[in-house]
């Protein structure tokens, strides 16, 4: 089998398309960042879009950001005339975002290479107003890709050590067997919710 970054994601997004229900991740995000207002979200390696759409739909002015053209095409035939949706084309670490109030990653982060994950980090932290709500997943050393070329595994004093200076909400580790779209393996992943604390204010 070839390497999980080299697969056919137009045919992945395609399958996606069917999707009926939202990643929990991001059910809980919203949950915690309030009501939307027209504020800006990032949905970083959005791929079709099911959950940029969500966003969209729950009030946000969204900017999707995703490596793939065929993706990007697919959310913007889903997203059809809806308003606030700007899209970006470019790799996670060559993309800097913009301020926003939401940054949400759904099993997008791992497929960013080591050598850029730092960088990419750097963007997505800056990115976040105070108060903004962080929705990201990252992958474990037991993760049955732990090892692939192309793609970054973090432990979890890792992930803590990157979340310093933010309010985690929730880390929930996930270390068991399931299925993906390439098939069955093992599941090793760090959910994470985490808010950028409020600015002090001046004395």
């Amino acid at each position: 089998m070839g390497r999980i970054v080299d697969r056919d994601w137009a045919e992945f997004y395609a399958y996606q398309q069917s999707r009926t229900e939202l990643r929990p991740l991001l059910l809980k995000a919203l949950a915690y960042a309030g009501p939307a207002d027209g504020r800006a979200a990032v949905d970083l390696g959005c791929g079709q879009g099911f959950e940029t759409i969500a966003l969209l739909d729950a009030g946000w002015t969204v900017t999707a950001v995703d490596s793939s053209a065929a993706g990007l095409a697919l959310l913007r035939e889903s997203a059809g005339d809806r308003p606030g949706l700007s899209l970006v084309e470019g790799s996670m670490a060559a993309v800097p975002l913009l301020p926003a109030d939401l940054v949400h990653a759904s099993f997008a982060l791992p497929f960013c290479p080591p050598e850029q994950f730092p960088t990419m980090w750097a963007h997505v932290r800056a990115a976040l107003r105070p108060g903004a709500v962080l929705a990201v997943n990252f992958f474990g050393p037991h993760d049955t890709w732990a090892g692939e070329e192309g793609m970054t595994f973090h432990s979890e004093t890792e992930v803590r050590e990157m979340l310093d200076g933010l309010e985690v909400l929730e880390l929930t580790e996930v270390d068991e067997d399931g299925m993906s779209g390439a098939g069955p393996k093992h599941w090793h992943v760090f959910d994470v919710l985490a808010r950028q604390r409020q600015r002090a204010p001046h004395r």
